[in-house]
């Protein structure tokens, strides 16, 4: 994997996030954010067509039943934006077999997430879990908030070379030696950090279980983007006969025919089916779902996801 500069890369990433038009930082001060909103807000602005996943509680049945279709109402909110990341770092998000890893995909997209909140004024908090809870932090407004979160983003992916940089960095490293991966405890401790309606951004490769119930508690109060971190190997992997490969977390290793056209198809469907199970799992309970390649750029997914929202 070709190693990248996490420091500049995300600095001139960040400014140009600033500069560009339609930045994340529109999107999440105008309309893709309060699209998001659950909550009714203070002013009447007008009624829309019924979406699929919006409130049936908002539903305006005067107009429906005048229009033989549903319809929701729209409030206008003078809310900030609270913007809360949750971050994996347990050790499968090390891989990936493009320019970025999982992890590093992650890290970049959490980063630029939280300097467009900042740029907006808004607040930034965050959780940092792999096989235990590696850092926590309630939102606060500030740079220094942002720059502390993109200290502990480089420290996990410097590993053991960014010892001694930063106490918080130097704790953190000591906890990453639990194998496992924590989420559901991670969206628990999110619950009872925020106290504000928030943007809640989880970005993973949701390679573990039990996580649903704490997923729909925390869907209920805030507006959760579950974001699946996929890389090109999910669907399909080189073909280099019969190989061995590790499983990160438990290190168990199996050999796997990758020259059987059957085994890659199989490969396939059943990365298939794991989506489709995830993003089934995120809708009954709330969240809405995007998908981030490691072969892509974050910020393009990041702000087509908005950008569509927006435009809705």
């Amino acid at each position: 994997m070709e190693e990248l500069s996490f420091d500049d890369s995300l600095v001139r990433r960040a400014s140009a996030l600033r500069l560009a038009s339609g930045t994340l930082t529109d999107s999440f001060r105008s309309g893709a954010f309060k699209s998001m909103q659950k909550g009714q807000g203070i002013e009447f602005h007008g009624v829309r067509e019924y979406l699929m996943g919006d409130d049936v509680r908002s539903i305006d049945w005067n107009v429906t039943a005048r229009m033989g279709r549903p319809y929701v109402k729209q409030f206008n909110e003078d809310r900030e934006l609270v913007l809360f990341v949750i971050v994996d770092a347990s050790l499968s998000m090390e891989t990936g077999q493009g320019k970025r890893s999982r992890l590093y995909t992650a890290c970049e997209a959490a980063a630029l997430t939280a300097f467009a909140a900042s740029n907006g004024g808004g607040p930034v908090g965050g959780v940092i879990f792999a096989g235990d809870i590696l850092f926590s932090r309630e939102p606060k407004p500030g740079r220094d908030q942002v720059m502390l979160f993109m200290s502990l983003f480089d420290g996990v992916l410097q590993g053991n070379k960014k010892k001694g940089t930063s106490q918080f960095v130097d704790e953190m490293l000591k906890k990453r030696g639990v194998v496992g991966s924590c989420l559901d405890k991670a969206l628990k401790g999110a619950a009872s950090l925020l106290k504000k309606r928030s943007l809640i951004l989880i970005f993973s490769d949701f390679r573990t279980t039990d996580y649903e119930k704490s997923l729909a508690l925390l869907s209920s109060r805030h507006d959760v983007v579950a974001v699946r971190i996929s890389d090109s190997g999910d669907e399909k992997l080189a073909t280099l006969g019969t190989v061995p490969f590790m499983d990160p977390e438990s290190g168990s290793i199996e050999s796997l025919p990758t020259s059987s056209a059957g085994f890659q198809q199989a490969w396939k469907t059943a990365n298939a089916n794991r989506v489709e199970r995830w993003q089934n799992l995120c809708y009954r309970r709330g969240s809405k779902t995007l998908m981030l390649s490691t072969d892509e750029d974050p910020l393009i997914g990041l702000q087509r996801f908005f950008s569509v929202r927006d435009r809705r």
